[in-house]
């Protein structure tokens, strides 16, 4: 993984982590979830992005190289950056996590943590600071209520796999634009090693199965990758 990559999908994030797998494995399933992940790997970095090119939200763990994770908060607060700021860390003890909250930090999340619950936190202090502003994804007739995670056609909810909701979410980001099928098989396969890259047009297919009467047309790209657009015919 390029350190310096993102996805411009959804809100962006800034994720601070020094573990070059995990960085990886959680950039993964963010940029599934919708959102777009910058990593990097230290603290003097992470203050020069805050500086000059302010993300949604960073995501900071404590113990990375040169500046460590406390000194980048208080500095961070020193000066007047009010980007909102999630601790990941291993230290979980009660003390730890009053130190990081009285340095600054609006959240604290001990590893090993729940996807689920830090994308919770993740949209609560977004729209708690203004910085989530499309509550709602549409495209046709379907739509994304990001704060549930659910998806729905009129007033029904669509029922979908894991990996079928993985992939309308990546596609959804961006509804008219072809996404790659190499990006969308590790969005949707993000932990699996021993998963054809095939397996990919089996999700799609189902999930284009479900769409039907929705308004919304999942289109093949071939050598391309897929889109999502409004389908005028249904």
């Amino acid at each position: 993984m390029n350190p310096a990559m993102t996805v411009a999908d959804g809100p962006r994030l800034l994720l601070v982590e020094d573990e070059p797998d995990l960085a990886a494995a959680l950039q993964r399933a963010l940029e599934a979830r919708g959102f777009a992940v910058t990593c990097c790997g230290n603290g003097s970095e992470a203050m020069n992005r805050l500086r000059h090119d302010p993300p949604a939200l960073l995501l900071l763990d404590l113990t990375i190289p040169g500046l460590d994770g406390l000194q980048v908060l208080h500095k961070a607060r020193a000066e007047q950056i009010g980007v909102p700021i999630v601790v990941l860390t291993a230290r979980s003890a009660v003390g730890d996590r009053v130190v990081g909250l009285n340095a600054g930090a609006d959240d604290y999340l001990g590893k090993p943590f729940d996807l689920d619950e830090l994308e919770a936190r993740i949209r609560a202090l977004l729209r708690r600071h203004g910085r989530d502003t499309e509550a709602v994804q549409r495209c046709g007739r379907l739509q994304l209520d990001r704060a549930a995670g659910a998806f729905y056609v009129g007033e029904q909810v669509l029922e979908l796999t894991p990996r079928e909701q993985a992939l309308l979410k990546a596609l959804m980001a961006t509804p008219g634009r072809a996404v790659a099928k190499e990006r969308l098989f590790r969005l949707v396969f993000p932990m699996a090693t021993e998963v054809q890259f095939e397996a990919i047009e089996v999700v799609a297919y189902r999930l284009r199965k479900k769409l039907a009467g929705s308004g919304t047309a999942l289109v093949t790209l071939r050598g391309l990758g897929y889109l999502l657009r409004e389908d005028a015919a249904t």
